[in-house]
């Protein structure tokens, strides 16, 4: 892969750029040099987390550049609400929908001929259509077409967790405008993700740009499920209690499950509404326009929710069961901090979630005829995952093939296993071995329900037909609850005691490895329980630092942060946008601490540009200083 030109991520264009219309005085290293293989028009492959900046790295160029960028982006609400913020910061975007009439279309193709734009986000499947192809290659000819983007570039890849066939076809946008850069973007994609968009996309002698996948300013935690709306309505008090205003998303498997649970959190006091494809296009939309301009706290979804979802300040995602592999649990969990502050990805699981997917993906698999091998393969990993009982952010870079150092003794300080809010079983090599005993007397035929079933005790007819309440290891761990004991045998198949086999959607567990070792009690095995994030301190809402101390607020602060939210969404319902649009959280704390006095001294506030200074400036140094 060939070397960028030499300092031309300092460009003094680029630096000028940023500070005047987003209001930054530096870039991150990763955003440095794609932003320069785009100004150079260079084909590039960019995998950066979310709130990594990946969106500055197209927007920048088109604007020193002075050319056009088409962006291909597959969300209506991802381009609307992108479009609205660069407006904001009186940058010229415009996006191509099925929303927009003919009439506002023609007027976007003439303004990106006439350069009063910069870019244009439009639908992949819009894209290759033959209408906008021709004009494509009229803006081409023109020497108006600067580069094509591609957002979300991981649904391009059949390996990916969010594969779109139609992605496929954007390569052809080579033949009408040869020789323009083609950059793609994405925060979600393994190695071997990451070899197939380059491949799937023609890229040629691409700069790749692998950014870190691990998201410091992000609490990860696992809790055994148990009783969901309660665990979740503790969780947002606990954030509450801590002084985060920011927004929570709740995602569940099923419609029907996130119309009963947001109906239950409504009944713990919370502001919860639910989300998913089956609601009418204008209660989806209400719904997400509420949880956007803030007027709603908890949104309870399937994961219909969250791809065009740009609000920055979502301080808790919850799972309230396993995501069907670690791509989308790190695409899902990625909406938390979007601003770079501290933020919370709660776990909820249940041995049972698993087999749940597995099931799911069967019925698909027999009705589309596709191979479902692949799609189970993500599931079994998250299992894996879940159950290695190890440094989460540790687990998740390895798995993206990143390693990441972490202090033996010291931890993470941002997950529940380096936060210590896991206990050992002191009775664990006993409690291993009555489980191994228990596959090994059905027969090695039964999956981790009647394992369970039969050291808990059950008389259940599957148990007794079998003559399984007849073995010695009957009712031994009568004391472990079913998820409990499904924990343990997840953990026993992480250690390579156990296998886990599936044969035609139905599990039976076996003897792996150091099975038989375990069953006699000659390994020193370490069984693990979740204690729950109710016996966590305030202190561990927070993830740990982000390389900068977590800007945190005292009482008399919090009053002047209040004052400024108040008035960001007086001006985001008069403007008809979303109130992180205006500033973010992150910006506004800035304020309270920095408490400019005027105009210049406003400007130098990261994330305030000379637009919005222009535009929002006098109010706010007005708030600052009432007292």
């Amino acid at each position: 892969m060939s070397e960028l030109a030499e300092n031309s991520a300092t460009d003094p264009a680029i630096l000028d750029a940023i500070g005047r219309v987003w209001g930054y005085d530096a870039l991150r290293p990763m955003q440095e040099r794609a932003i320069a293989a785009g100004v150079e028009g260079r084909d590039c492959l960019t995998v950066l987390p979310t709130g990594g900046g990946k969106s500055l790295c197209y927007q920048v160029p088109a604007l020193v550049t002075g050319k056009l960028t088409v962006v291909a982006s597959p969300l209506i609400a991802l381009m609307r609400d992108q479009v609205r913020g660069l407006e904001l910061n009186g940058y010229g975007a415009a996006a191509l929908h099925s929303g927009v009439e003919a009439e506002e279309a023609r007027e976007i193709v003439t303004r990106a001929f006439d350069g009063s734009i910069h870019l244009i986000f439009a639908a992949p499947e819009r894209l290759v259509t033959s209408g906008f192809k021709a004009i494509l290659a009229e803006l081409h000819d023109a020497g108006r077409l600067g580069a094509i983007a591609i957002d979300e570039a991981h649904c391009i890849s059949q390996w990916g967790h969010d594969f779109r066939p139609e992605f496929r076809r954007l390569k052809e946008l080579r033949r009408v405008a040869p020789g323009i850069g083609m950059q793609a973007f994405t925060a979600t994609a393994t190695p071997r993700v990451q070899e197939d968009i380059v491949e799937q996309l023609g890229l040629r002698d691409p700069e790749v740009l692998i950014g870190k996948f691990d998201r410091p300013n992000l609490c990860y935690r696992v809790q055994a499920r148990n009783r969901t709306a309660d665990q979740i309505a503790e969780a947002v008090r606990r954030h509450r209690s801590a002084g985060d205003s920011g927004g929570t998303i709740v995602y569940c498997l099923s419609r029907k499950d996130t119309e009963a649970l947001a109906q239950e959190l409504v009944e713990h006091g919370l502001d919860a509404d639910a989300y998913h494809a089956g609601l009418s296009e204008k209660k989806r939309m209400s719904v997400e326009q509420a949880f956007l301009n803030e007027t709603l706290d908890v949104v309870v979804a399937t994961v219909a929710f969250g791809m065009g979802i740009d609000r920055s300040n979502v301080r808790l995602v919850v799972h309230a069961t396993m995501p069907k592999s670690i791509e989308a649990y790190q695409q899902e969990t990625g909406r938390a901090g979007r601003d770079g502050e501290p933020a919370e990805c709660l776990l909820l699981y249940s041995p049972s979630d698993s087999g749940r997917w597995e099931r799911l993906i069967g019925f698909g698999a027999e009705d589309s005829g596709a191979d479902p091998a692949g799609q189970l393969r993500l599931i079994r990993e998250m299992r894996s995952l879940i159950a290695a009982m190890t440094c989460r952010h540790k687990a998740l870079s390895e798995h993206f093939g990143q390693a990441l150092e972490i202090d033996p003794e010291k931890g993470c300080g941002a997950c529940d296993i380096c936060l210590g809010e896991t206990e050992i079983d002191q009775e664990s090599v006993k409690v291993a071995q009555v489980l191994m005993s228990a596959v090994a007397r059905t027969g090695q035929r039964y999956g981790a329900a009647h394992v369970c079933d039969v050291v808990r005790g059950s008389k259940g007819e599957k148990v007794v037909s079998r003559g399984h309440d007849e073995l010695s290891v009957h009712g031994l761990l009568a004391g472990y609850s079913k998820a409990q004991l499904g924990m343990y045998l997840d953990q026993l198949i992480s250690k390579g005691a156990l296998e886990r086999v599936v044969e035609e959607r139905f599990e039976t567990l076996r003897f792996g490895d150091c099975g038989v070792s375990v069953m006699k009690g000659a390994e020193d095995i370490v069984l693990s329980n979740p204690l729950g994030t109710g016996s966590a301190s305030k202190e561990r809402v927070r993830g740990r630092k982000q390389g900068r101390e977590a800007v945190v607020l005292d009482v008399d602060e919090r009053v002047v942060f209040e004052r400024l939210r108040t008035l960001r969404t007086s001006i985001a319902q008069e403007r008809g946008v979303p109130p992180y649009v205006v500033f973010s959280d992150a910006t506004l704390r800035a304020l309270v601490k920095d408490r400019p006095t005027n105009r210049n001294e406003m400007l130098r506030v990261k994330g305030i540009g000379q637009a919005k200074l222009d535009a929002f400036g006098d109010v706010f140094l007005e708030a600052l200083g009432d007292e």
